[in-house]
């Protein structure tokens, strides 16, 4: 949750006032659709939302809200080094500032009619304005054009977590029902309450119940309209004049970056190196759209790191909670005033030259696991090195399948044990395959060791460590010699996990987050809380005495859980 909300006071209050809007937004919305019901039950339902949106407070709130988040995307704008930038933020842009020159009008005939002269603006009023009118398709476009804009904002800001990745498709099919909602709802009592007004034994009635505007008001408030938007086109063009000048004192003065591995730019002063990327065409990763609240545009300074400011107290959190080495800064955020040398961590896909798509470094969740084999050292001293390669090609022969068969790899082999990973096409998937492999692995261990023991050989016992999380995946080392591998602190932790399994006198250990996503919640007591190296808080952990039963484990664990759970909600 912390990373949520990483970045400067500004992206925080970006944020924070997207949320109090995109809610004013979802409950508007929903409020409308209620046409389909009655407009009895849409207008009692409006006027229990005005008791918290025209209060003091909640005026405050909802128009601050709005006004902040508007300044806040047009200084971001009038600031901007450069408009080049990836589709998806321009559109994002495009959307926000498109909003503005609808939305006036709605508020000047409804907000602003009602505290001036006294119109009772509920929806059945608005629909009676609007039904089968210009201004009706207008105000249509404005609903979908907010909602668009608003679920975008928030998928670029949530879809780093689990929850949301997993729970995009029932997400995207209800974000597609609420505006389908609301313009039916719109329609249905659109067509009755303008077929009610053109009934000239009902007009007088409405007009009375609504206090409806005459002619003159009208003419003031279209007037006002008008006013409001000459108003937010002076600020468009004050943001317009301050880019432009901005631009032209940038242009007189530049400074060269190199690329390690790649081209050498002459881009000018003022722009953040990401901005520079950019303007030249040079390709640069940036999962945040350059707002600070990733590390995915890092970059390791190579020369000219001494003239650099230094970094902020929010880039300086975001670098620390990556481990990033000496020199590394984060290209959204710098602003190189002196020739420099810089080196890119990561690269989007496709764009990367001298390197394949692999190369670039791809995020994903993934489960994986180490296997160690115990004793081995001790098994095979005094053995000549050919019965050594072969007792382990044995032992791999038996064991590896089982981690083929669920779509697993073996990432690297690591003497006497190695590394798995499940890359399949969603962490829940992934979680699955991992718990399926480590069951199988654990009977196909059976079977070795009793042929081992008609041998006469001893049995082999393993240490298993299953975790879940962010990896990075790609090739790694010099251009066109560079194995595909993966990295990142989730296999660091899976390999400390196997590392605790001997002296728990486990066969095998299972995080938390692996066993949520594979859909399982186990009870406190059947996990163990462990202090891993490389980790602030301790880790919950699932320790597998036995892992050949390992599903009807699970099976009985989870029930007895959500059993207990049950019994606690009924006390």
């Amino acid at each position: 949750m912390n990373n949520l909300w990483a970045g400067s006071w500004g992206t925080k209050l970006r944020i924070a006032s997207g949320l109090v809007l995109f809610v004013y937004a979802l409950t508007h919305f929903l409020n409308i659709g209620l046409g389909l019901v009655s407009a009895e039950v849409m207008d009692t339902v409006q006027l229990w939302r005005q008791v918290v949106t025209r209060s003091i407070a909640g005026s405050t709130l909802l128009y601050g809200a709005f006004l902040i988040h508007m300044a806040l995307a047009l200084v971001k704008l009038a600031r901007r080094g450069t408009l080049r930038m990836p589709v998806w933020e321009a559109t994002q842009i495009a959307l926000g500032l498109f909003i503005p020159v609808l939305l006036v009008a709605h508020l000047i005939h409804t907000r602003t009619a009602h505290e001036i002269y006294d119109v009772n603006d509920t929806l059945s009023y608005i629909m009676l304005l609007l039904y089968n009118t210009a201004d009706g398709w207008k105000q249509s476009l404005l609903l979908l054009v907010v909602w668009v804009h608003g679920c975008a904002g928030l998928h670029f800001w949530l879809r780093g977590t689990l929850w949301w990745r997993r729970s995009l498709p029932a997400l995207i099919a209800g974000a597609a029902l609420v505006p389908a909602f609301a313009l039916t709802g719109f329609l249905v009592e659109g067509r009755r309450i303008k077929a009610a007004f053109a009934d000239p034994e009902q007009q007088a009635g409405l007009i009375e119940r609504f206090n409806f505007p005459d002619g003159e008001t009208f003419g003031l408030l279209i007037a006002l309209t008008g006013q409001m938007r000459w108003v937010f086109g002076i600020i468009m063009a004050i943001v317009a004049l301050a880019y432009v000048v901005k631009y032209i004192r940038a242009r007189r003065r530049s400074v060269r970056i190199s690329y390690v591995g790649g081209s050498r730019i002459a881009a000018p002063k003022g722009l953040t190196l990401l901005e520079m990327s950019r303007l030249r065409g040079v390709p640069h990763a940036a999962l945040c759209g350059g707002r600070g609240r990733c590390t995915t545009c890092r970059v390791v300074i190579e020369e000219g790191a001494e003239y650099l400011h230094p970094p902020s107290p929010e880039e300086a959190r975001s670098l620390a909670s990556v481990g990033a080495g000496p020199n590394t800064r984060l290209a959204c955020q710098i602003k190189p005033l002196e020739p420099a040398t810089v080196f890119r961590v990561f690269q989007p896909d496709g764009r990367r030259r001298h390197r394949t798509h692999a190369s670039q470094g791809e995020e994903k969740v993934l489960a994986l696991l180490f296997l160690d084999m115990r004793g081995f050292t001790a098994r095979t001293t005094g053995l000549l090195p050919y019965d050594v390669v072969f007792l382990l090609n044995r032992f791999f022969d038996a064991i590896v399948p089982s981690i083929t068969a669920q779509g697993g790899t073996v990432d690297k082999y690591l003497g006497d044990g190695f590394l798995a990973v499940f890359e399949t096409a969603d962490a829940a998937s992934s979680a699955t395959a991992a718990l399926r492999a480590i069951e199988g692995m654990a009977q196909a261990l059976e079977t070795f060791n009793t042929t081992l023991a008609s041998e006469g050989q001893s049995p082999v016992a393993i240490g298993i460590g299953a975790h879940l999380g962010d990896v990075v995946l790609g090739e790694i080392g010099a251009a066109h010699h560079a194995p595909r591998t993966l990295i990142g602190d989730t296999v660091n932790t899976a390999s400390r996990l196997e590392g605790v399994t001997k002296e728990h006198k486990v066969q095998a250990f299972i995080s938390a987050p692996l066993l949520a996503a594979a859909g399982h919640t186990l009870a406190d007591e059947d996990m163990i809380a462990l202090e891993l190296r490389g980790l602030t808080e301790p880790l919950h952990a699932w320790p597998v005495k036995e892992a050949s039963t390992l599903h009807a484990q699970l099976s009985t664990l989870s029930e007895t859980a959500q059993t207990a759970l049950t019994d606690a909600e009924r006390v």
